[in-house]
């Protein structure tokens, strides 16, 4: 136990002294959170406008890209700020603020990404009853009990770091993240330990788990099935795996890098990769579904007025 002082702020030292490259930095970051923004905001749209595209996928995808909205507005503005600013301190309050939105996030898209998969698996291995499972009722049910879940969860998660005294306030981060606030605590962090060894166990075995069966058991299927119902399961299923070990590997850098010394990356890359998992998917997710999936490019060329008039 070392000594313990009272701070009313945290220090983001990633941030260092890059000069007139900060403006560079800036505009980088604009345009990436630019198109975030409207590249979910479209997709979104699209998803509530067109009726054809009112079908138990379409609509998780559409909880997917509210998610991914959410999660960046917890970094990009942020960001933008520090990159512009002389100093890089944050107060306590909008620190807790930023773990809780960007830990919300996280837990969201697994949950969002495992109820993609077992709409799949549902959808491939059980045609004839897709519908009776997938009513409106189990919809919205499962899209809530993902959000409610993960509020919970990371309000735990905040109450039990509020108690802890800290005997530093610099963290080695571009934005607050939970592991590294504990690390500089002085007292006891059993409790904040646990939890989130708990919260892991949990997760894996009701995220990582069931969308592994789920794959298993359609990639079974389409073995036995007929060449066009093999294609139909690959262009639904690619864009959701893609997703999925994108986001799985982002997470899993950040978790390695929190607990192994990794000084000898670039700092450039190191940051990308650290990052990876806050920018990539919001970012490509849905480009690569309104590219990958036709309904959805169809509905967004209608929206948007690009399709031949007949």
């Amino acid at each position: 136990m070392g000594n313990s002082t009272h701070f009313k702020v945290f220090r983001l030292a990633a941030y260092g002294d890059i000069g007139q490259l900060k403006y560079c930095y800036f505009a980088v970051v604009t345009v990436l959170y630019f198109v975030i923004i409207l590249a979910n905001a479209l997709l979104i749209g699209v998803i509530c406008v067109e009726r054809s595209l009112h079908e138990p996928m379409y609509l998780f995808l559409c909880a997917l890209f509210v998610n991914q909205l959410y999660g960046s507005t917890g970094l990009f503005p942020a960001l933008m700020f520090y990159l512009l600013s002389d100093t890089h301190d944050i107060s306590l309050l909008y620190c807790y603020l930023q773990i809780y939105v960007l830990h919300t996030y996280a837990l969201t898209e697994f949950s969002n990404l495992a109820i993609i998969s077992y709409d799949r698996y549902i959808y491939i291995c059980y045609p004839l009853r897709y519908n009776n499972i997938m009513t409106p009722k189990i919809i919205c049910g499962l899209i809530l009990l993902s959000w409610f879940t993960c509020f919970f969860i990371n309000a735990v998660n905040i109450f039990l770091s509020l108690r802890l005294k800290f005997c530093g306030n610099i963290l080695d981060r571009l934005y607050c993240d939970n592991y590294s606030v504990v690390k500089l605590a002085c007292s006891n962090t059993m409790l904040n330990n646990v939890w989130g060894l708990l919260v892991t166990a949990v997760y894996v075995s009701c995220t990582i788990f069931p969308t592994i069966y789920s794959y298993v058991r359609i990639l079974q299927i389409c073995l036995k099935s007929s060449k066009e119902t093999k294609q139909k399961a690959f262009n639904t299923c690619t864009p959701h795996i893609a997703s999925m070990l994108n986001f799985l590997f982002g997470c899993l850098f950040v978790i390695l890098q929190g607990r192994y010394e990794t000084a000898d990356f670039p700092p450039i890359l190191r940051n990308i990769l650290f990052y990876n998992f806050l920018i990539c998917p919001p970012l490509f997710n849905p480009l690569m579904y309104g590219v990958r999936m036709v309904k959805i490019r169809h509905a967004c060329k209608k929206v948007l007025g690009l399709s031949p008039k007949t």
